[in-house]
C-alpha cells in the first residue's frame, strides 16, 4: 500500500498546498473533509495526519473539532493554524481568540530545537493571528515564539505532536518546506515512495483494473491534461483506446491542425477528428453566464461523444484529464463559509445523464506532477510544457455571449501576445517568464481614435501570471516595452478592438481565468 499522510480539511484556503508540499517531499498526501467518516479515512492506514486550517475564526458552534479516532490512532499529527488549536483544545490545552487581526508576516526565535524546527531555519513566517494558545496540553513544550510573545509552535516529541501557529505552505514562510519534509520523513517515517515511476504504475493498474478488456474512447484537445490522460490509457490498453478531437471553434489559432500533427504523426494514436463548431455555436447562442457556458459545452461534448462512441462501437468507457485542482474547486464543501470557486466541465459540469463510465487517471495529481508523468511517458515537450488550456475553450475567456466573430477577435489577440512572450522567451516559468498568459475579450466598448474618426470598439485585456502549483499565482510582472508592442499589434491588427488593459490581480482574491 502507498504511504499516505491524511490532511484533514478544515476549509482552509490553502489546504490544497500542503497536500503539494507533502507530494513535494515524494510522499502521497489524501485530502479528506474533516468529518470524513472514519472507516474511509483509516482504510488508507495513514502514517500521520496533518490538520488544516479554518476559514473564520475561533471555535463557535458548527466549526469543526478534532475527531476522537484522529488521538485514538496514535499517529503523528502536524495541527497548523486552527488546526494546531483543535488539536490543543482536543488533549486539554487552553486556547483564546484575538478577533480582527489578520494574517501576516511574523519572524520566529526557536527556543527548543527538534526535528521538526531547527534553529538554523529562516525565521521569516506566515502567522495566524486568529487564536494563541494560552496553556499548552500536557506533555507539550514550547518551540518557537513570535516577537510579540505569541507561541508559533509547539510539540510532544514522544507522541509526534506537533502545532504551528504559522502556515507551511505558503510561500511567505521560508523554511516550510523544510518543515513538511522533516514532519513526514522524519516524524512519520515515510520513506518517500511517490515518485514518477510509482504514479505511473499505480495509474496503470488502476486503468488496467477498472477497464478490462472493454474498450475505451479518450478526449484529447491539445492541452497538457488530456494529452498525458491519453497517453497513459494507451499504455495500459493499447489498442483498446480509440481517441476523438472534437473542433469546438473555441480553440486557439492553429490548434486543430496542431493537435492532428501531434497525436496521429507523433504519438501514432488512432485519432478521429470531429467539426463541430457550429452545433457548439449554436449551443451558446445567447448564454452570457459562465457557469451556465461551462454546463452547456460539458453536454455537448458528452452528447458528440455519445455520438462518436456509437460510430466506434460503444466504448463504454470515457477517458477524460480531470486533474486534483479541478475537483477541489468544483466540490461544495460542507462547511460553512467554503462555496466551490467554479464548475469545471470535467467535474461537476458534466450532464447527470451520460453513457459513459469515466476513467479519470490523473485526478489524484497536480499540474507540475502531470507534467513530469508525461515527460517520463515519453511525450513531446513542446506538448508536455505547453501553457493551461481551459477545458471550456476560449468560451470562458470571451466574457458576454460566444459569437464566431467574438471569438475569432479573440483568437487573433491571443496569437498576437503569445507569439510576443515566446519570441522574448517569456512562454516559460524560467528567467522571469510566465506559467500562464492569455488574452481575454471583455464584453464593453470604450470610445477610441483610429486613422482621425472615432471608434466605439470592444476590449482586450491580457492576463499573465506565475505560479508553481496553480492553487495561488501572483501577475507577472513584463516589461512594458513588450506590453506595449503586443497593445499596438492588437489595436492595429485585430478588427474592432481599440483598447488593451493588463490584469494585475494575484490568486486570491481572482481566479486565474476571469470565468
Amino acid at each position: 500500500m502507498t504511504e499516505t499522510i491524511i490532511i484533514l480539511d478544515f476549509g482552509s484556503p490553502s489546504s490544497q498546498q500542503i497536500a503539494r508540499r507533502v507530494r513535494a517531499a515524494q510522499v502521497y498526501a489524501d485530502l479528506l473533509p474533516w468529518d470524513a467518516p472514519e472507516d474511509l479515512v483509516m482504510a488508507h492506514n495513514p502514517q500521520g495526519f496533518i490538520l488544516s486550517g479554518a476559514p473564520r475564526l475561533g471555535f463557535e458552534p458548527g466549526v469543526p473539532i478534532l475527531p476522537a479516532y484522529v488521538l485514538q490512532s496514535g499517529r503523528p499529527i502536524l495541527g497548523i493554524a486552527d488546526g494546531m488549536l483543535a488539536l490543543v483544545q482536543a488533549l486539554g490545552g487552553e486556547v483564546s481568540f484575538a478577533g480582527g487581526r489578520d494574517d501576516g508576516l511574523e519572524h520566529l526565535s526557536v527556543q527548543h530545537p527538534t526535528c521538526l524546527l531547527q534553529a538554523g531555519d529562516n525565521p521569516q513566517v506566515w502567522a495566524s493571528f486568529a487564536g494563541r494558545v494560552e496553556i499548552p496540553p500536557a506533555g507539550f513544550e514550547i518551540l518557537a515564539s513570535t516577537e510579540g510573545d505569541l507561541i508559533a509552535a509547539l510539540g510532544d516529541d514522544a507522541r509526534g505532536y506537533y502545532g504551528l501557529q504559522f502556515y507551511p505552505e505558503l510561500a511567505q514562510t521560508l523554511a516550510g518546506q523544510q518543515i513538511i519534509n522533516r514532519f513526514v520523513r522524519e516524524v512519520c517515517r515515510c520513506s518517500g515512495t511517490w515518485t514518477v515511476t510509482s504514479i505511473i504504475e499505480r495509474a496503470l493498474s488502476q486503468i488496467r483494473t477498472r477497464v478490462g478488456s472493454a474498450r475505451v474512447l479518450a478526449t484529447v484537445s491539445g492541452g497538457v491534461d488530456s494529452s498525458v490522460a491519453t497517453a497513459l490509457v494507451s499504455k495500459a490498453v493499447g489498442s483498446q483506446l480509440s481517441a476523438v478531437f472534437v473542433d469546438t471553434g473555441l480553440m486557439r489559432k492553429d490548434e486543430a491542425r496542431w493537435v492532428r500533427q501531434a497525436f496521429q504523426a507523433d504519438l501514432g494514436a488512432n485519432l478521429h477528428c470531429v467539426d463541430a463548431a457550429e452545433t457548439f455555436f449554436n449551443n451558446l447562442q445567447g448564454i452570457t453566464d459562465p457557469e451556465a457556458k461551462r454546463r452547456i459545452i460539458g453536454e455537448t461534448f458528452i452528447r458528440i461523444f455519445e455520438t462518436s462512441a456509437h460510430n466506434l462501437g460503444d466504448p463504454p468507457f470515457l477517458v477524460q484529464g480531470t486533474i486534483f485542482p479541478d475537483v477541489i474547486e468544483s466540490r461544495a464543501v460542507k462547511q460553512r463559509g467554503v462555496q466551490p470557486v467554479k464548475t469545471h466541465h470535467n467535474v461537476g459540469g458534466l450532464p447527470e445523464k451520460m453513457d459513459f463510465e469515466l476513467v479519470e487517471p490523473l485526478r489524484e495529481l497536480f499540474k507540475d506532477e502531470v507534467r513530469l508523468v508525461g515527460e517520463a511517458l515519453g511525450l513531446p515537450p513542446e506538448l508536455v510544457w505547453r501553457q493551461p488550456f481551459p477545458g471550456p475553450g476560449l468560451a470562458v475567456r470571451c466574457l458576454g455571449e460566444v459569437t464566431p466573430a467574438r471569438v475569432e477577435k479573440l483568437r487573433q489577440a491571443d496569437a498576437i501576445f503569445t507569439e510576443a512572450l515566446a519570441c522574448a522567451g517569456l512562454l516559460t516559468q524560467d528567467e522571469g517568464g510566465t506559467a500562464q498568459a492569455f488574452a481575454v475579450l471583455l464584453p464593453v466598448k470604450t470610445v477610441g481614435v483610429t486613422g482621425g474618426q472615432r471608434t466605439y470598439d470592444e476590449v482586450i485585456a491580457l492576463r499573465a501570471v506565475n505560479t508553481t502549483d496553480f492553487m495561488t499565482a501572483d501577475w507577472a510582472r513584463l516589461p512594458a516595452s513588450l506590453l506595449a508592442g503586443v497593445s499596438e499589434r492588437i489595436t492595429s491588427e485585430v478588427a474592432g478592438v481599440n483598447r488593451v488593459v493588463y490584469d494585475i490581480t494575484g490568486k486570491p482574491p481572482g481566479t486565474i481565468e476571469w470565468e
